[in-house]
């Protein structure tokens, strides 16, 4: 599972990394660096999406396909859901059952995405049961790029020209976990290897087979976990040094 994560690098460094336009509605929305990104909160997420056509251009030209970085919702709500409330529930989605659940299924033909990020918490116990962080990450990559879903999600109270009707969310695909990391937890965010990211954001075929043959070509990976302060266990803190080594 991933329930907590990091994300360090500046909004014009994502563009950089991942070649991508900042969405000019979502640029408000875009937070500072967070150290304690929690569930339902706002965050960055990179994704493919047709532009929009332009009326000068000739009706036969192909539609352009544009990289943006955009400000969604952690936390999945399908198009079909009757309550938003469904995506605090929906924040992770198993790689083993992603092309055949009916909430990640259509996402996982037409809506993949990537979340940047700069490592992840799990947590185990000690003897007396407190809970011991650990930070996640790789020392030879300061920005990690986790796979993702997201969805658009329509709220019936609003009408169709209002431009905060739909609301945009995703979630982190996760896979089982060996290595260092599996004696920590047992699943771990797939992550998206610089040489597979267009691949995994190209959804142009539609089908949600394209996702699962990537998710088996993607390889496990190999991160470095440390002790980091109990100050993280509680979302209220949002600091730097939460992600310092002990």
């Amino acid at each position: 599972m991933c329930g907590r994560y990091a994300t360090t690098a500046s909004t014009s460094d994502l563009v950089a990394a991942f070649d991508a336009a900042l969405a000019e509605d979502d640029a408000s929305k875009l937070a500072n660096p967070s150290y304690n990104v929690a569930p339902t909160t706002t965050v960055p997420v990179i994704l493919e999406r047709v532009s929009r056509a332009d009326p000068d251009t000739q009706e036969d030209a192909e539609p352009e396909v544009v990289r943006q970085l955009r400000a969604l919702r952690w936390g999945l709500v399908p198009s079909w859901a009757k309550d938003p409330g469904i995506g605090s529930r929906m924040i992770n989605a198993r790689s083993e059952t992603l092309t055949e659940k009916p909430s990640f299924k259509a996402a996982a033909a037409r809506r993949r995405c990537i979340l940047p990020a700069a490592g992840f918490f799990e947590w185990t116990k000690d003897q007396e049961g407190k809970k011991l962080p650990y930070f996640m990450h790789d020392p030879d990559a300061p920005i990690l790029g986790f796979a993702g879903l997201y969805e658009l999600w329509p709220d019936p109270g609003k009408s169709k020209d209002d431009p905060d009707r739909w609301l945009w969310t995703t979630t982190v695909i996760t896979r089982p976990a060996t290595d260092a990391l599996g004696h920590i937890h047992d699943r771990t965010p797939v992550i998206v290897t610089p040489d597979l990211r267009d691949d995994w954001l190209d959804c142009t075929s539609g089908k949600a087979s394209v996702a699962r043959d990537l998710l088996e070509a993607l390889p496990e990976p190999h991160l470095v976990p440390y002790r980091v302060s109990t100050d993280v266990n509680s979302v209220r803190n949002n600091r730097s040094d939460l992600i310092e080594p002990l």
